[in-house]
């Protein structure tokens, strides 16, 4: 018999003049480690690059904000926030006339646009929804304002409350009426931007809806008519309930966008005239870019954020059915 030999792969190797490997060795190179742990955390490897990214550009802006609305700070770089606890709260709350005004102004703006868009544009839906000889051409034209830039229809809309330029009181002169100062009338101004977010965003609501119809089965309305229900109450009592929670969906959209409405009233009035059409983001942007209180500007944005927040929740309980 002969004795087993007792020689392990590496030394054979080296005795044969073949240089060892890392595998030989009983070591794996860092791209066979790098590779073994990618297998054994696929979960994490994917996901952290995504977390990071929420965090870094949504969790951070949010947690500063906070910080900053305990503090005051005019935002200059020789001087640190000085942490003030729960002044900015108390100020605006007890002691800020001008914001409660333009919180009053934000939600009667946002009310009556956001009523205005919903009848007109679920009107608009339901009469697109039938089939006519130019049903295609008259969409296309009820959906073009909603595809202008905010910034662009807010300037053409300017130009045409001009009370010098404008093509509206030239329409009131020519039929002998006198001209109207339009947005620098305090009594109009308000309304004229409503009017103006109104026939911007109506074809939003539109076509929201009219997806939602298009979803709709037939058999609910075969048998309403066979029942002898009329074209009204076939949409009182069949179209709008099951069209509800679409039509729900669209307003808490508008909603939202109502809420912080910005560059429009920004470009028609720039909150003017006087406060008349200063709304909580025109106010947020002069207090934190005019009066440079960047704290005090801070607290106004978490505010803002609790009542957006607030009514948005709200209106989505309307999506649940009523119990019967």
């Amino acid at each position: 018999m002969h004795a087993r030999s007792t020689t392990t792969p590496a030394a054979r190797s080296r005795a044969a003049g073949v240089p060892p490997t890392p595998r030989s060795l009983g070591h794996r190179s860092p791209g066979h480690r790098l590779s073994a742990f990618m297998d054994r955390h696929v979960l994490a490897v994917f996901t952290t690059p995504a977390v990071a990214f929420i965090v870094l550009t949504m969790a951070f802006p949010v947690v500063f904000t906070i910080y900053l609305s305990l503090t005051h700070w005019v935002g200059g770089l020789t001087r640190a926030p000085e942490f003030i606890g729960l002044d900015n709260f108390i100020r605006l709350l007890t002691d800020d006339p001008r914001f409660w005004g333009a919180t009053f102004r934000t939600l009667a703006l946002t009310a009556g646009a956001v009523a205005a868009q919903t009848v007109i544009g679920v009107a608009i839906a339901v009469l697109l929804h039938r089939r006519f000889v130019i049903s295609g051409l008259i969409r296309s034209v009820v959906l073009l304002p909603m595809i202008a830039t905010p910034v662009a229809v807010a300037l053409v809309w300017r130009l045409m409350f001009h009370p010098q330029l404008g093509v509206l009181n030239d329409i009131l002169t020519r039929m002998g009426l006198p001209p109207s100062d339009w947005l620098a009338d305090p009594q109009l101004a308000l309304f004229l931007v409503g009017l103006v977010d109104t026939w911007e965003w109506a074809p939003l609501i539109a076509l929201i809806t009219l997806a939602g119809l298009t979803a709709l089965p037939e058999d609910p309305f075969e048998a309403a008519q066979l029942d002898g229900a009329n074209g009204w109450q076939r949409f009182w009592h069949v179209t709008l309930p099951m069209v509800r929670p679409i039509v729900v969906v669209a307003v808490v959209f508008r909603l939202i966008e109502a809420l912080k409405t910005f560059d429009l009233i920004l470009v028609m009035t720039n909150g003017g005239p006087g406060f008349e059409t200063e709304t909580l983001n025109i106010y947020v942007y002069n207090i934190a870019f005019q009066y440079q209180q960047l704290g005090y500007a801070s607290a106004l944005l978490i505010i803002f954020f609790l009542l957006v927040l607030l009514i948005s929740s709200s209106v989505l309980r309307l999506r649940r059915p009523k119990d019967s």
